[in-house]
């Protein structure tokens, strides 16, 4: 099997080198803090006296600015860097020249799983950057979750993990502003469950409540019908919903964001069109 390091033992990084071991690769870690490395070497890991060991470099920290500061001055020549820290689209493109001037190559990454999910079926991660040097170490990689490549451009593995991410958040956060208004009525968080459940299953669905594949068409298109829902409708609904928070003595800055953003679209005269359309003020801030 092929060597690894791992550079940035927190719970990401530690669960990344357990599981390619388990895949039965040889593996080298580092982190700034050494003590960190001992649990993996005793679980078979080898210990790295420097980063730069290897050609595969495997790199989980909390930013990349961390990356610059761990690496240093050191030469990559021929190794390839696959960083799967947190930055910006652009942070990533200034990581690229930075390891190629150092003789080496950047992949850049979003793995779009927490550390229990790293090497579990459904894992995978967004890739950017040359796909050459990808296709060499994917085998590699696969160990971890499924290897997504998104293209050349080394910002937009980040683009597409911090657009799952907004998701993600905003889809959490929405939830517990739901449960948290319920609970001011005495009902109970878990009463609430089933019906976001189907509510989600019915947004990535086909029928008539998959909004996800049919915003998706709008949005390519420029259209948003609007004859069944009119964003005027959503933008009145929406006040409602902020007037009912405040009511029940509740913090209200994200709907009422939601809301500001609805109003505008409206206020802009595309009141008579579908949701969709707000889009159009999301690009014109």
């Amino acid at each position: 099997m092929s060597d690894v390091t791992v550079i940035g033992l927190g719970p990401m990084g530690s669960t990344m080198a357990r599981t390619f071991l388990a895949a039965g690769h040889d593996v080298t870690v580092w982190n700034r803090t050494a003590s960190k490395a001992d649990p993996l070497v005793a679980e078979g890991a080898r210990r790295a006296a420097e980063p730069v060991t290897g050609e595969l470099l495997v790199i989980s920290q909390i930013s990349y600015q961390a990356m610059f500061d761990s690496l240093g001055e050191a030469r990559l020549d021929g190794r390839t860097v696959v960083n799967l820290s947190s930055g910006t689209p652009a942070e990533l493109r200034q990581a690229a020249r930075w390891v190629e001037e150092r003789g080496g190559t950047l992949i850049t990454a979003g793995i779009m799983v927490p550390p229990p999910g790293i090497g579990q079926p459904g894992a995978y991660t967004f890739y950017s950057g040359p796909k050459e040097a990808l296709d060499r170490h994917a085998g590699t990689l696969e160990a971890l979750s499924a290897v997504t490549y998104v293209g050349e451009d080394p910002g937009l593995a980040m683009m597409f993990y911090q657009a799952q991410l907004f998701v993600f958040w905003s889809s959490l956060t929405s939830f517990m502003y739901a449960a948290t208004l319920l609970g001011t009525a005495g009902v109970r968080p878990d009463a609430l469950v089933p019906f976001v459940r189907e509510l989600h299953a019915g947004l990535a669905s086909d029928g008539p409540m998959g909004y996800i594949k049919i915003l998706g068409e709008e949005l390519g298109s420029g259209v948003y019908p609007g004859d069944d829902n009119s964003l005027h409708m959503q933008a009145v609904g929406m006040g409602h919903v902020v007037e009912t928070l405040r009511d029940a003595g509740l913090e209200t800055t994200v709907p009422e964001a939601l809301h500001r953003l609805f109003a505008r679209a409206d206020a802009e005269g595309r009141g008579d069109e579908g949701i969709g359309t707000v889009v159009e003020s999301i690009r014109k801030p």
